[in-house]
């Protein structure tokens, strides 16, 4: 039988904006913002500790716009721009994961989270020894949750985690993970400012995926006149039907990317440490140091 080995994939900018948020400030004696660099390392640490990793890679947002900006003018529209003090720590967090030799990936068109679909498929298709672990600050990866792959994620703040299993995904959306993008076609999504169906909450999509398993055959039950649902929902379904799948192209990541992932060139753990101490000692994390040496045993 062969051991599992495992692989994180980091959430990259999620994770750091989720670090920003949840600490104090926190600058460098020649006043340099680092709060959201060390939160995103306090968590990648914990990860490291919990997981024991055998290979990790990091994805990141490119800011230009994507395929869904241009299918959708008004994608993620009302979202507040990003804080200046995160896109100056954005090149220091990429400089701590070149020391730690962990591959970076993100290109043009494309956001992390389907930089995140494509390596795990790949990885996942290509080794069955594998078990992923996504690690984000939101849930917008859950859709890739299966057997041998996991979300692990932020509670509150940046010390207490969640993993999302397939069985904690049913639990607490009431569907499975297959079914959370037709969850969110149906739903929308707010953040995103994706419009789903008017008036169809997460209790009623839940209840229609759970009847149907998929808006495909809920809406050919439909017009084959085979349900028996409210007239209310059946109304407002068939009168928003565009906007369900237009919906579900937008919220849906792509598992196909053109990249060169090659899992072996992702192995954790062969870094100079004494890079690395340099590095964190520059950003003064001098707290972080003492940690290292359990990377390398």
């Amino acid at each position: 039988m062969i051991d599992k080995k495992r692989l994180i994939i980091l959430d990259s900018n999620a994770l750091l904006h989720r670090a920003f948020h949840a600490l104090p400030p926190l600058t460098t004696k020649k006043g340099e913002p680092t709060g959201a660099v060390y939160g995103f390392l306090l968590t990648l640490f914990k990860a490291i500790k919990d997981l024991s990793p055998d290979y990790i890679v990091a994805c990141f947002d490119v800011a230009v716009p994507t395929f869904r900006h241009q299918k959708f003018a008004e994608y993620k529209a009302k979202r507040p721009k990003t804080p200046e003090e995160i896109k100056i720590q954005l090149p220091k967090i990429k400089e701590i994961l070149k020391v730690f030799e962990i591959p970076i990936f993100e290109k043009e068109g494309f956001e992390a989270d389907d930089l995140i679909a494509t390596i795990s498929t790949k990885a996942e298709k290509e080794n069955k020894w594998l078990e992923t672990y996504i690690l984000s600050g939101d849930l917008d990866t859950l859709q890739l949750v299966d057997e041998n792959t996991k979300v692990y994620t932020l509670g509150r703040g940046i010390k207490d985690t969640i993993i999302y299993d397939r069985e904690r995904v049913l639990s607490r959306f009431g569907v499975s993970p297959e079914q959370m993008v037709d969850f969110k076609s149906l739903t929308g999504d707010p953040s995103d400012n994706i419009p789903g169906v008017l008036g169809v909450g997460k209790k009623t999509a839940a209840d229609l995926l759970k009847e149907f398993g998929t808006i495909d055959n809920l809406y050919q039950k439909i017009e084959n006149n085979e349900v028996d649902i409210k007239p209310r929902i059946k109304d407002t379904l068939l009168k928003n039907k565009k906007q369900a799948f237009f919906a579900r192209t937008l919220v849906e990541t792509k598992r196909d990317v053109n990249i060169d992932f090659i899992i072996e060139e992702c192995r954790f753990g062969d870094f100079n440490r004494s890079e690395v101490e340099k590095l964190l000692s520059e950003f003064e994390f001098h707290s972080l140091i003492s940690r290292l040496a359990s990377f390398q045993d």
